[in-house]
């Protein structure tokens, strides 16, 4: 017995030593705080953003770490980027357009015409920020890398809309100003609202259809509601990640670089092939529910459509240009980088 009892202390003497002189986990040097408006099962949220904070937390030896607040719970959308700029996040993904006549250089990307596909488009406005094009409207941050979704459509609940006058009077989802253009064009009523609102609105019938890629479709489940589409590439939408400054600013150079070479055309691409493969699984969705689906021959350049977008662009370029801003260079640099990225 006294064998058992001298062994069993020794025993727990042994564990109680482990457990004292047991290595414990580093704590990270720096702990970014991610936030965006996606919600935690859409792929951009799971396949772009953890993607990009594992490989940062990978690179930097578990010295960064990155925790992500996906559905807007650190900031509602279209303050993301300021929720960035005064510290309330360390790092954002949000759309430009969220916040009114803040990026509207960045913004040309949006016009019709541009954007075949996302990873085509992300490379588009990318190559537009690392020439300087687009440079002096993200002064309060430092932009990471921005991308663009896929072609945007219309989805609606009731009404197939097969030409430009079938939107009269319609009440569209628009995601920015640029799409609200458009819609106004063919006088249908553009309600302006995020896309996660979408689902809740055209729930209520507070909206007939969304502009909208396959993508979105899928992410926001608005594939549920509407089950009429028309494929016309009305637009893209741009998106920037971008860093709060004095965070960046407060890091070590081999942190720095861990951030930098996780910035830019890789990550841009990467988001960008997500994005299209959502795109074909939005689509497949559609097809599989037995959703009515009109593909208009030629999308923006049929000529019932053509004359729409072409007024819109125009009107657009022109209102940049009246305030001085040389919208007409950059958009001819984005048609020749609309070809180049192909």
């Amino acid at each position: 017995m006294k064998k058992m009892l001298k062994t069993a202390a020794f025993s727990a003497a042994l564990a109680a030593t482990a457990t004292v002189t047991a290595p414990t986990a580093m704590a990270a040097d720096y702990t970014l705080r991610f936030a965006h408006f996606f919600p935690p099962v859409a792929a951009p949220h799971k396949e772009v953003f953890v993607a990009w904070a594992d490989k940062v937390k990978a690179d930097s030896n578990g010295r960064i770490e990155v925790e992500l607040y996906p559905s807007s719970t650190l900031a509602k959308p279209p303050a993301l980027y300021d929720a960035t700029a005064n510290g309330i996040a360390d790092i954002s993904a949000t759309v430009q357009g969220y916040t009114a006549n803040r990026f509207p250089l960045t913004q040309i990307v949006e016009l019709p015409g541009i954007v075949t596909d996302a990873q085509q488009g992300s490379c588009v406005i990318q190559s537009l920020y690392d020439e300087g094009l687009v440079a002096d409207e993200y002064k309060e941050t430092k932009p990471l890398f921005m991308f663009t979704h896929g072609q945007g459509h219309i989805h609606t609940k009731e009404k197939l809309i097969e030409q430009p006058s079938d939107l009269a009077g319609m009440r569209i989802r628009r995601p920015t100003a640029v799409v609200a253009k458009i819609l106004e064009e063919v006088e249908a009523q553009p309600v302006g609202m995020p896309a996660p609102e979408s689902y809740q609105s055209m729930q209520r019938g507070v909206i007939d259809g969304v502009s909208l890629p396959w993508e979105g479709q899928k992410s926001f489940r608005l594939n549920e509601l509407a089950t009429k589409h028309t494929e016309v590439g009305l637009y893209s939408l741009s998106f920037v990640v971008t860093m709060n400054k004095r965070v960046y600013n407060s890091m070590p150079d081999d942190l720095k670089k861990v951030i930098d070479d996780n910035s830019g055309q890789l990550w841009a691409a990467n988001a960008g092939k997500v994005f299209d493969q959502q795109d074909a699984a939005g689509r497949k969705d559609a097809v599989d529910a037995g959703h009515e689906i009109l593909t208009i021959e030629g999308g923006v350049d049929n000529p019932a459509w053509k004359p729409v977008v072409a007024a819109a662009t125009e009107n657009y370029l022109a209102e940049l240009e009246n305030k001085g801003l040389p919208a007409r260079k950059v958009y001819a640099r984005a048609l020749e980088l609309a070809d180049s990225c192909q």
